[in-house]
């Protein structure tokens, strides 16, 4: 749980930890100031009356008020001032005789949940509770079926008031009448009418039984009704305990009785119910409760368990109970510093505590307690948190009113929960207890030292189970205990061990995993801090450790761990937390989290973390456990890395903090690890990258290993993981993770180890290693040509030298697609990346030479890699793959360009230039959001570059119109709405034409829905711009036909295409054309759409050519009689789906084009198209067919010798 000062119980819900969400939350308790829907409130049961004939209408009601409701729940007070006139409605409708059932019902549903939010406790003193309202409520209540399960409420609600009503101060006989008169019949007295009720809903399965036991525990208490009933109620009671079965309607019995019983024994007087708790104790005992199944049913045994031992104790205040005495904070305050006022209260309180007083003489303790405590006991260990939190109030409440000795052999019992033998549930359970024994001044000052450890112990409490831990609920309750210490005891106790919790609470506010406990540690200091006033710089502390800060854990580990180390009562401790308990840590996460943190604090205890620390973690870095293992490596690594910058900082050697032993074990690291065969399976996945880590951090730190056997053996591990990804991750993330920590050694390595003096690499190295690298490349496993792509990339400039052609050529390689490796879009990409970050490396030369710079007689071959990995769609079972390599090919371009226009710009050639426009505008009109929106920022990054500008772009001043710079930053090229205006104003640019257009049209004829309608809308008002000029509608449609020639029989494109040509048709959009019975738009376009659809099984690119066949019906003449035989022809197509398609959107077609045959066949033309079953067998629909050619003087189709699908 997240720790609140009035809820101690643990909640072991994880949390999410993204970065930064969690301190942006920020609580929204007690930010209502009064009920301010009152007004509606009132409206709404004002109008219940109305409500309630229509069942819709009630329903709304009901959830409108529960919405009202339910905004209070934590602040139930404000409702109080409200309340009256509330009950005071819904009564009216109650007590009104013409009210029908179903209001009445509605009444009561709108009085439980008020009280649901309020409390019943609180808002049963306003029910009316005079002697005319016991008989309605008890007839009311005998006319309920207990077996409704709508009305619920009903039962509950008049029960509650049953037991207010019952309450009146006469005895009960006085209200039964004259009974003389009635003698020939026989009347049931009120007491048993109650009774019976009580007993009746005591068993019932709905909340109404937890009314029943309120109404018990105030009726059977009464003087009268204690007297005549009372045996033979608890007679009933234990008899129904015993006899109520294992099945689910015995388990309703027993949570009825047991909340009876556990009320009665609340609520009665200890001298009443005293000769009855031991056969009570012996039915439970019979039970076996606490092995019961059932949550509840424990919760309550236990919670009836201490009731009984508060009835055999003597209701007395221990008079030996440790008294603080002013607990006032205000006080506190005032009295901090002021030694001579705390020496007094100390001497006072050690003489209460050393003074017998006359009544704590030693009385006879019934041999039953022992029982009670040892099942409260038990019950401290049960797996429910409920369970163990209400053994633990039990616990304090008995513990109270036992004599000094017994009370201590309590507490000693309560800490044998804290053994290692124990569960974390006994952990759990025992901090809630003695936060309990501490908050009641039960545990003395003389048992602190006891307590104490074993708390300190509880706050790093952490077991590992199977893939993951508990504690965390250990943790948070210790932080609870800790709390309730701070209010509880003078800080004079408490001063020996302030320096022990106030670093352990540190500890677990900043390097707790979960945010919950993080939270309850936050809580606890600032407790301690106001209460105690002797944590050392708390208020420091606390300003940058409050409740909100903790709630990143990364920033607790990477930020706030840095401020407090600073201060030197925590520097050793949190360090030394990390070291024994955080750095082999179960979770990944908190290991390398861990240590990047020692990394940090490494200066602020050099010689410690040197000469202890280091040593220490040396053994474990080659140990037999995982985590262990895996997280002493990285510790390793980044302590060694920050000894080497803060030697660096004060100009001395890093052999001086790190001597010759401990390097040659650090060397010694990876020759274990490999010996015993751990970088294999499993442990291969932690290990590899933690070793890479190791030797980048080694590297960084300039170790004097120069010529040592330990490089090579460094480059093998590095090759060997470069060749081997794919077996040790399996999702995306672990991927780039795994390569990322491979790559970085890599480059650390050359850049330390392969360099000789002169600043050049070492020709034998550098032979051998570019070499095997290149023909890595061509490996069959995509992950395998990824690695060692991005190792290139990674290599530095001295690297190249002499060998950039060839390491551009693998490079350019990978980025080739052939048939055998076309789905390894991965490994393009990461080509790509790499082509860029060796051109960043080597530099420009415009006359430098080819092998090590780029030059006047590579670029252009590096611009053509490029560019031929924007035309890139390759899909597979995971999408558009190639959309990985689009998005890195454009990202390559745009610092490839910019790179050469800081340097040399006249290497931009302008066809290279104006094709990389071209294709960025294309992609930046494409219908996937993401991709669309980083071809957009590359577009006009590189238009509006001016440090100097990029050369030769097409049509710069009307593209800088489209695009003003002020829009750079401000438009969104995800959004549609956004992106598709701008982009489709290149139509109009005759460079960026055919491009602009071929991207539309992927996105007009696309399936999302808000990209298909602003993409369309866009064109269209292009369009309309152009449709009166002839010329520029020609280019349209010349470019459009092109469009469609280049990509027939591509589908990514053609049905797109299909379903773009319906809408323009269909939107008028070349009326211009239409009268032309000639042009060549019309002609063209029908060709093509043929032979498109020729032998195609698709049925979505049939349907869309159907589409297009209707909408090309409105060119007239020869055109229209081709369209018709084509749809005619269609008519009899083999798919069913097909021919039902195309007689209904021939027949809307006609519907529409009235003109396109003679008025006197039309009829029957329609008829035949709608009457007739498409759905028959070919000979039959060929039939139907050929008569709708004789009717509209259309040539019959000839059956071909050889049938061909689609040629009938």
């Amino acid at each position: 749980m997240a720790f609140s000062e009035n809820r101690p119980e643990a909640a072991e819900v994880e949390q999410d930890e993204g970065a930064g969400g969690e301190p942006d939350l920020i609580a929204k308790a007690n930010s209502l100031q009064a009920f301010s829907e009152s007004e509606e409130a009132r409206a709404l049961l004002l109008g219940l009356g109305a409500a309630a004939s229509e069942a819709a209408h009630t329903e709304l009601v009901i959830q409108k008020f529960t919405v009202i409701m339910d905004k209070y729940q934590e602040q139930p007070h404000l409702l109080d001032p409200h309340l009256e006139w509330m009950l005071n409605i819904l009564l009216d409708i109650v007590r009104n005789e013409r009210s029908p059932s179903s209001l009445v019902h509605l009444a009561f549903k709108f009085l439980y949940l008020i009280s649901k939010v309020r409390g019943y406790k609180y808002f049963l003193r306003l029910f009316p509770h005079e002697v005319v309202d016991l008989h309605p409520v008890l007839n009311l209540l005998s006319q309920q079926d207990p077996k409704d399960c709508d009305t619920w409420e009903t039962r509950y609600i008049l029960l509650l008031w049953l037991s207010m009503t019952c309450l009146l101060p006469f005895d009960m006989a006085r209200l039964d009448g004259n009974n003389s008169a009635l003698a020939a019949q026989s009347r049931t007295p009120t007491m048993d009418r109650i009774l019976n009720v009580a007993k009746s809903y005591l068993t019932v399965s709905d909340k109404a039984r937890d009314a029943a036991a309120v109404l018990v525990s105030k009726f059977v208490t009464r003087p009268d009704v204690k007297q005549k009933r009372l045996p033979d109620f608890l007679d009933w009671v234990l008899t129904s305990l015993s006899k109520a079965g294992q099945t689910m309607e015995g388990m309703v019995v027993i949570d009825g009785m047991l909340q009876a019983l556990a009320q009665l024994f609340k609520h009665g007087k200890r001298d009443d119910f005293l000769p009855f708790a031991p056969p009570v104790l012996k039915c439970l005992d019979e039970r076996n409760i606490p092995e019961c199944n059932h949550t509840i049913l424990r919760k309550l045994g236990i919670k009836l368990i201490q009731r009984l031992g508060l009835t055999f104790l003597k209701p007395k205040v221990a008079k030996w109970r440790y008294q603080r005495g002013s607990r006032s904070l205000a006080f506190n305050l005032q009295m901090a510093g002021q030694g001579q006022a705390t020496n007094n209260i100390s001497s006072v309180k050690k003489m209460e505590l050393t003074t017998e007083d006359d009544d704590d003489e030693e009385y006879d303790i019934p041999g039953e307690i022992e029982n009670v405590v040892e099942q409260l006991l038990f019950g401290l260990k049960d797996k429910d948190t409920i369970v163990r939190w209400s053994a633990a109030k039990g616990i304090g409440r008995v513990t109270g009113r036992l004599p000094k000795e017994l009370a201590d052999d309590v507490v000693g019992s309560v800490l044998e929960c804290f053994s290692f033998q124990e569960t974390d549930t006994a952990w759990h359970g025992g901090c809630l207890a003695l936060a309990e024994l501490g908050r009641r001044g039960l545990l003395l000052p003389s048992r602190l030292p006891d307590v104490v450890p074993v708390i300190l112990k509880s706050l790093t409490f952490d077991e590992k189970r199977g893939a993951c831990s508990v504690g965390s609920n250990v943790r948070d309750a210790a932080c609870y205990v800790c709390w309730a210490f701070a209010r509880a005891y003078d800080p004079q106790e408490m001063k020996p061990f302030v320096n022990q919790i106030a670093s352990s609470l540190v500890i677990t506010a900043i390097f707790d995993r979960n945010v919950n406990c993080r939270r309850a540690a936050s809580a606890a200091f600032q407790e301690n801090v106001g209460r105690q006033g002797t944590f050392p710089h708390g208020i420091e502390i606390l300003t940058a450790a409050d409740y909100f800060a903790v709630g990143n854990r990364t920033k607790c580990f990477l930020n706030i761990s840095i401020y407090i180390v600073g201060f030197p009562e925590y520097t050793q401790p949190l360090i030394d937390h990390l070291i024994q308990k955080k750095f082999n840590h179960w979770d990944c996460a908190i290991r390398e989290l861990t240590a990047k943190t020692l990394h940090n604090l490494t200066p602020h205890a050099p010689e410690y973390m040197a000469n202890i620390a280091l040593p220490q973690l040396l053994p474990l870095a080659t140990g037999i456990d995982l985590n262990t293992r895996h997280g002493a490596v990285l510790a390793c690594a980044e302590i060694v890395y920050a000894l080497y910058k803060l030697a660096v900082e004060k100009n001395r050697p890093v052999t001086d903090y790190i001597n010759q032993n401990t390097l040659e074990s650090l060397k010694n690291i990876h020759r274990k690890l490999y010996n015993c065969q751990l970088y294999r399976g499993f442990g291969g996945a932690f290990m590899r990258p933690a070793v890479c880590c190791f030797i980048e951090k080694m590297s960084l730190s300039k170790m004097p290993l120069k010529n040592d056997s330990i490089i090579g053996e460094w480059q093998w591990l590095i090759d060997d993981s470069l060749k081997s990804i794919h077996h040790f991750t399996s999702t995306a993330k672990q991927k780039i993770k795994f390569q990322e920590a491979v790559i970085s050694a890599l480059t650390a390595l050359c850049n330390e180890y392969y360099q000789t003096a002169q600043g050049t690499a070492d020709p034998e190295v550098q032979n051998k290693l570019v070499d095997k690298y290149i023909s890595e490349l061509q490996r069959s496993e995509e992950m395998t040509r990824c690695g060692y792509s991005l190792a290139l990339g990674a290599l530095p400039k001295f690297m190249f030298n002499g060998k950039l052609h060839q390491v551009l050529e693998g490079l350019q390689r990978v980025t080739w697609m052939t048939v055998k490796d076309t789905t390894f879009a991965e490994a393009r990409r990461d080509a790509l990346k790499a082509i860029a970050q060796v051109c960043k490396t080597v530099g420009v030369n415009e006359d430098g030479p080819y092998d090590q710079v780029i030059c006047r007689r590579n670029v252009s071959q590096i611009y053509n890699s490029l560019l031929d990995c924007l035309n890139d769609y390759t899909t597979d079972s995971r999408g558009d793959i190639g959309a990985w390599v689009r998005e890195a090919a454009m990202t390559s371009l745009m610092e490839l360009t910019i790179l050469l226009v800081q340097t040399d710009p006249q290497l931009i050639s302008p066809d290279n230039c104006r094709q990389m426009m071209c294709y960025l505008a294309q992609l930046s009109a494409e219908k996937i959001d993401r991709f669309r929106a980083h071809a957009g920022s590359v577009f006009l990054r590189i238009l509006h570059f001016d440090n100097p500008v990029v050369p030769h772009i097409p049509h710069r001043e009307e593209l800088e119109n489209i695009f003003p710079r002020l829009e750079f930053e401000t438009l969104n090229w995800s959004a549609p709405s956004q992106a598709f205006p701008p982009i489709t104003k290149l139509l109009g640019l005759p460079t960026y034409q055919y491009r602009v257009l071929l991207g539309l049209t992927v996105s007009v004829g696309g399936l999302t829905e808000s990209t298909v309608r602003y993409s369309a809308q866009s064109l269209f008002d292009y369009l309309k711009t152009i449709r009166n000029d002839f010329k520029a509608m020609n280019k349209f449609c010349g470019t459009l036909i092109q469009i469609f020639k280049d990509n027939l029989h591509n589908d990514r494109v053609s049905i797109p295409m299909l379903k773009m040509l319906d809408q323009m048709l269909a939107n008028g959009c070349f009326d211009i054309f239409t009268v032309d019975e000639s042009h060549f738009y019309a002609k063209e376009l029908l060709l093509l759409c043929k032979e498109e659809i020729r032998k195609s099984k698709d049925v979505q690119k049939l349907r869309a050519s159907i589409s297009v066949f209707c909408g090309l019906i409105q060119f007239q003449g020869e055109m229209r009689k081709k369209v018709l035989f084509q749809l005619l022809l269609l008519l009899c197509y083999p798919f069913p789906i097909i021919r039902k398609t195309t007689a209904s959107q021939l027949y809307e077609m006609l519907l529409t084009y009235d003109d396109v045959i003679d008025a006197e066949i039309l009829d029957e033309v329609m008829a035949n198209l709608s009457d007739n079953n498409w759905d028959a067998d070919l000979p039959t629909v060929r039939a139907q067919r050929n008569h709708l050619c004789d009717l509209m003087g259309v040539p019959k189709p000839i059956i071909a010798t050889k049938l061909h699908q689609g040629v009938l």
